[in-house]
């Protein structure tokens, strides 16, 4: 009872000084935004950014640079997995795919995306772990994420450099891969809803896509980063020189995987 009565009074406490701006914080840190940091309004307690800024940097990990597309990122997707897949014996190849296997073993139980609520981000990125390992996911296809994401930030002229925005950045496209649950049951219609008419078969359909944010995106890329730590150690520059050689060669990809090859079952 007492612990209760303490997080109430603490969210009156928060809800009190949300409801009072401090007018010290009229800018976001953002340059060129001229919205107000979120403490400057009675819309939160943020001291550094807008409320869209500060939205975006829970989505891709930087205020101040948006997600890669796919058409950016794809080429090096499917450079990465190119190299590691000719390159399959070697020491820190081996090394990263058992890394990967593992976080694919310690992930736990599986449990559908719709069951999640309540779960704190950690159990979240575990669940994404676990969904994976349920689809069958190549460990070759989040390491290749990886090598890809180091990649492209190193040929942006503009690149972000910290590790968050790398994090996230592999753990999005690591999260679509086998991002939600999907369900399918038939129910017959009885007849006597259906006057003079035969039973029909009714199809229903659930599906349920966790969110894309938060620190459930730094979690999966922290591990995905540990697993892929000796490969990008030892063998990036290596990764790097193939995609620069397939671009000379023009052979630029605009599919992640070769065809036939898929992250996931349609029926997943």
């Amino acid at each position: 009872m007492i612990g209760w009565t303490k997080r109430q009074r603490r969210k009156e406490e928060v809800k009190a000084r949300v409801k009072q701006p401090d007018h010290m914080y009229s800018y976001c840190r953002v340059i060129g935004c001229k919205k107000p940091a979120r403490a400057g309004t009675s819309d939160g307690l943020d001291m550094r950014f807008c409320k869209s800024h500060a939205e975006q940097y829970q989505r891709h990990g930087s205020p101040y640079k948006k997600s890669y597309t796919a058409k950016v990122l794809n080429p090096y997707r499917r450079a990465a997995l190119a190299w590691i897949t000719e390159n399959e014996q070697q020491f820190s190849v081996k090394n990263a795919i058992q890394r990967v296997e593992g976080v694919y073993q310690r992930a736990g139980p599986h449990v559908e995306a719709f069951r999640l609520r309540g779960s704190n981000p950690r159990e979240r990125a575990w669940a994404a772990w676990a969904r994976l390992r349920k689809a069958e996911v190549d460990p070759r296809l989040p390491l290749a994420a990886w090598l890809a994401v180091e990649m492209v930030i190193a040929d942006d002229p503009q690149g972000d450099w910290h590790r968050e925005f790398k994090q996230v950045q592999a753990s999005k496209i690591v999260h679509r891969m086998a991002s939600g649950s999907h369900k399918r049951w038939e129910r017959e219609v009885p007849a006597a809803f259906r006057p003079g008419k035969p039973p029909k078969i009714h199809v229903e359909e659930l599906h349920v896509y966790p969110r894309s944010r938060g620190r459930v995106l730094r979690h999966i890329g922290k591990d995905l980063e540990e697993a892929a730590e000796l490969l990008v150690d030892h063998h990036l520059a290596d990764v790097h020189a193939f995609k620069r050689e397939q671009d000379q060669r023009g052979a630029f990809a605009d599919r992640p995987y070769p065809k036939g090859v898929a992250a996931r079952g349609r029926s997943a």
